[in-house]
């Protein structure tokens, strides 16, 4: 190869790999397979090993880092990157736009009639970087530091792949945004952290902040982080924050979906309330939601306090972690015979709510905490579940603090405990459960669980212990021979309220066979795995007839819950109870159980395929009864070759699995 063909060679492929980049990391895209991706960045190294002065400035190979820096050496920026004040309640933002409108008037010409509009987007719970760009080509990239002088982390910060390091304008730019870590990364950069003997990050924070700061930046490259633009210092005539956001989207950065203009504060409480409840479905962490006056020009000259610009402010979701005092440590039995140890805190406000209890989880959390009755302990809370206790402050210990063990009888009906092994043998851990089965707090824990299952909501915990105490029920079969007289006789029941019991108990006696297998409180089997049984079995007798093989056969289900769930189908007792609930005349609907000739079947898929996306196909696949799967093994039934195909289609050949065209594909598929 000549000069000139390597240098036309290399350009060719900076393009193409930038572009690909583009489609994957900003527009969630994807053009090629990975493999193909891996092939062309491959072919550039070596190219650029060979012809190092044919490197381009935004060449992608400066995404594997480069040599490991002594420190970080300081930048002033060029304009202050300022912080934001913080709203936590409705009337707290009422009087953020009060004191706004107060100080200047409702129009940016002046005038009384406008109103000021707002532009909302999600608060990254992530790290603040400023990007320069010099004429088109990164230069400079910084954290907020002050907000005077930052760290330059420049080197670190082009290891990211959703960071364009060259625009398609010839202009000095700058452009600021956060540097996020995904919460599935997160979780996987911790569990290489403990197997390394390594602190743990807190959250998804604190690991992005740590990622970036790393003065080895082959160590950022290999964290996965992810840069997410919000905002344009340099003026491209930008008249509003709205269009801050698509001028930075037209440059080539990833910009959040999850962003709205709001003529009012009314819609800015709509968004914010719809974001609270994505919050936990979001990839990334957020804390709130960032209001900005949406016109730029009220903006400038609503001018800033203290270290906070007046016309934007982070309207932040209630604090999650809080501390307090464990003032005593109980058990819980649940529905399985399970005792969980439970701390009684001293109340405290915390993710919206007040909480006086969290869940402790079993023994082997209560040592790995090192938590005793007497405490100052941090508790965490997600949504709507219990709290969880995550740290102890043992430094706030007085010395009267009592530590817990787990008893070796049941709390309520004093019958022995036994303890078992939970989990993989890699996480195991030990559980302890009353198997007494006239247990009474274990029995109602179950008939709670089982109604809800029903969908009877006309009764509750209270209506259902009530019953127990008056000797109607003994267990849930027996709700299902219930009468209206049975029940109105009861003080403070009268006939409407048994009619609509009655009825309720009635109308849901038909439930799906999904349902029915989840009702049946088998553990480890949520609404997902008894959806899985239901389609792989169609009855529950077929089910009850099942061996822990045929279980154990069935996509996303393991050995520990196949053996969970023939273990309780092969109980004498269990089976009775099955039967006891169809002669009371619960009906449960079979499914038709369509087979093809990829059920049961691993099928891998490499290359593009013209019909489908790979998303789709992955849907088809899992609708066929078959398992996707993500890399080709001898365990593999399958291996669907698509256009360009890498280096799963050779494995696929050397482990002699079948290989499918298209056409054949989709002829398995019945398309």
């Amino acid at each position: 190869m000549t000069n000139q063909e390597a240098k036309k060679r290399i350009a060719k492929l900076t393009e193409a790999v930038n572009t690909l980049r583009y489609r994957y990391h900003v527009l969630d895209d994807p053009a090629v397979t990975d493999e193909i991706y891996d092939s062309l960045t491959a072919e550039l190294l070596e190219l650029e090993a060979k012809y190092p002065q044919f490197k381009l400035p935004n060449s992608p190979t400066q995404r594997v880092g480069g040599a490991a820096l002594e420190k970080f050496e300081k930048v002033r920026h060029e304009a202050r990157m300022l912080s934001l004040n913080d709203a936590f309640s409705r009337d707290d933002l009422a009087a953020w736009e009060e004191r706004i409108k107060k100080i200047l008037p409702a129009s940016p010409a002046g005038g009384p009639e406008a109103k000021f509009d707002y532009f909302c987007e999600v608060k990254f719970d992530g790290l603040a970087v400023s990007l320069r760009y010099k004429k088109g080509n990164l230069t400079v990239a910084a954290t907020r530091g002050d907000g005077l002088v930052g760290e330059n982390v420049t080197e670190n910060i082009k290891t990211i792949q959703s960071v364009p390091l060259s625009l398609s304008v010839n202009k000095d730019i700058e452009v600021r945004g956060e540097v996020v870590m995904t919460k599935r990364v997160w979780e996987e950069l911790n569990k290489q952290q403990a197997k390394a003997g390594k602190p743990l990050y807190a959250n998804t924070r604190n690991a992005a902040a740590g990622s970036i700061r790393q003065l080895d930046s082959k160590v950022t490259a290999n964290r996965k982080l992810q840069f997410y633009a919000y905002d344009l210092v340099t003026d491209l005539g930008q008249e509003t924050h709205e269009e801050v956001h698509k001028k930075i989207k037209g440059l080539g950065f990833r910009v959040s979906s999850y962003e709205k203009h709001t003529k009012n504060l009314e819609e800015v409480f709509e968004f914010y309330n719809h974001i609270e409840k994505l919050r936990d479905k979001l990839p990334f962490g957020i804390d709130g939601i960032v209001v900005s006056v949406n016109n730029l020009e009220l903006f400038k000259r609503l001018g800033v306090v203290g270290k906070a610009p007046r016309g934007i402010i982070a309207f932040k979701f209630a604090p999650e972690q809080a501390t307090t005092i464990v003032e005593d440590i109980a058990l819980q039995v649940g529905r399985t015979g399970k005792l969980t140890p439970i701390a009684h805190l001293r109340p405290v406000f915390v993710g919206g709510t007040t909480v006086s209890r969290a869940t402790l989880h079993n023994e082997d959390e209560i040592k790995r905490l090192d938590v005793r009755i007497g405490d100052t302990v941090v508790i965490q809370r997600a949504g709507d579940v219990i709290p969880d206790v995550v740290e102890v402050l043992p430094k706030l210990r007085t010395g009267k603090e009592k530590k817990f063990s787990m008893p070796k009888v049941c709390p309520v009906c004093r019958e022995p405990v036994v303890s078992r092994f939970i989990g993989s043998k890699q996480e195991q851990s030990v559980d302890y459960f009353c198997v007494n089965d006239k247990c009474p707090t274990k029995n109602l824990r179950y008939m709670e669980y089982f109604v809800s299952a029903f969908d009877i909501y006309t009764i509750g915990p209270k209506i259902l212990q009530r019953f127990k105490d008056e000797g109607l029920i003994s267990d849930v079969v027996d709700l299902f021979y219930l009468k209206k007289e049975d029940i109105q006789s009861l003080e403070r029941f009268g006939e409407k309220s048994a009619e609509n019991i009655i009825r309720s108990i009635q109308a849901h006696k038909k439930i799906t066979l999904p349902k029915f297998i989840y009702a049946l409180g088998i553990t480890h089997v949520g609404e997902e795995t008894a959806f899985d049984l239901a389609q792989r079995f169609g009855s529950i007798h077929k089910l009850t007839d099942a061996t822990k093989e045929e279980i154990n056969a069935i996509p996303n289900i393991g050995e520990i819950v196949a053996a969970s769930v023939y273990d309780w189908m092969q109980s004498k007792r269990n089976r009775q109870f099955v039967e006891r609930l169809l002669k009371a005349g619960v009906e449960v609907e079979q499914v038709k159980v369509h087979k093809t000739a990829l059920t049961g079947k691993s099928i891998v898929v490499t290359g593009s395929l013209e019909s489908l996306s790979r998303e789709q196909a992955k849907e088809a696949v899992r609708e066929a009864g078959g398992d996707w799967a993500l890399s080709v093994s001898k365990n593999t039934d399958y291996v669907v070759v698509g256009e360009n195909p890498g280096s799963k289609a050779d494995k696929a050949q050397k482990l002699r699995v079948k290989i499918l065209s298209e056409d054949q594909f989709l002829k398995l598929l019945g398309k």
